[in-house]
């Protein structure tokens, strides 16, 4: 099996062509009251084996769609190699941009955490080989989606094991970020016609990843916490896994050259899935 793996891991990063298949589908959200689009990755010849798959959620950031993490990675195939080389299905959904994938208490057109963990995987587990069981689920994000994959993990215990976020807004208070002013202040806007007047610093409020660390403990889910030195979300990451290290939430956490860049996740991926694979393979040996 290992070196089954080490070939599979030689071609994907030769860029080697997958066999996977990957379905789109339109899935209907009773909550906000409109359809939307994900696609599932499934691994070669899923469809003759009688065999479930554990899967990954793959999120993607603001501006974004759910044909991001096809389109625009800098190796084709990406997903499709990784879910061979795992044995694992992928799905990427796709949400509003900016809405950071909360529920928002003002409008019921943003529920996008009840659409991910209410509507989205129900429909999943049902019309695709999946293991229907946490130990075998798993999230992650870039940038926007990063936020997503720890606050609806940290908020929804019982349907993930682990979580990883890259270059994460692990901080919706555009005060962490360094950037343009502009810019920081039409987020904000945003925020709080979605969100209301939240409490942006200390206690921090449950929209936000930083204001989910006590939860992060209890739940007991493995994370994985990845954003480049040149990223202007660095502050609000090395913000994260601070309050993690004083509350002794166990997690990994990664700094590395780079910046907000599809070249940046392209190599972040791969080790996303690896580190969710590992925590898969630990839960079997329980």
């Amino acid at each position: 099996m290992k070196l089954l793996k080490l070939t599979f891991l030689i071609l994907l990063l030769s860029g080697g062509i997958s066999q996977a298949k990957t379905d789109t589908i339109e899935v209907y959200s009773q909550a906000m009251k409109k359809s939307l689009k994900a696609t599932v990755v499934k691994p070669s010849g899923s469809e003759e084996k009688d065999q479930e798959f554990p899967s990954v959620y793959v999120l993607h950031g603001a501006w974004g769609g759910y044909l991001d993490w096809h389109r625009n990675v800098r190796k084709p195939n990406l997903l499709q190699d990784l879910a061979d080389l795992y044995q694992i299905i992928l799905i990427t959904p796709g949400v509003a941009p900016f809405s950071y994938y909360y529920d928002s208490p003002l409008m019921d057109s943003v529920k996008y955490e009840t659409y991910i963990s209410k509507e989205l995987i129900p429909y999943v587990d049902a019309n695709f080989p999946t293991i229907n069981d946490r130990k075998s689920r798993g999230i992650v994000g870039l940038s926007m989606g990063g936020h997503g994959a720890m606050m609806i993990s940290a908020k929804n215990p019982d349907l993930f094991i682990a979580a990883g976020s890259m270059s994460g807004v692990m901080n919706i208070d555009v005060r962490t970020w360094v950037g343009n002013e502009a810019t920081q202040a039409e987020r904000k806007k945003s925020q709080q016609e979605m969100l209301g007047e939240i409490n942006y610093d200390y206690p921090f409020s449950e929209y936000t990843a930083v204001g989910l660390v006590d939860q992060m403990k209890e739940n007991g889910i493995e994370l994985l916490i990845d954003c480049g030195i040149d990223d202007f979300l660095i502050e609000t990451n090395r913000q994260l896994h601070q309050l993690l290290l004083d509350n002794g939430t166990p997690h990994q956490y990664i700094e590395r050259p780079g910046a907000h860049t599809w070249d940046y996740w392209t190599d972040a991926l791969p080790f996303h899935i690896l580190f969710v694979n590992q925590v898969f393979e630990k839960q079997k040996s329980k």
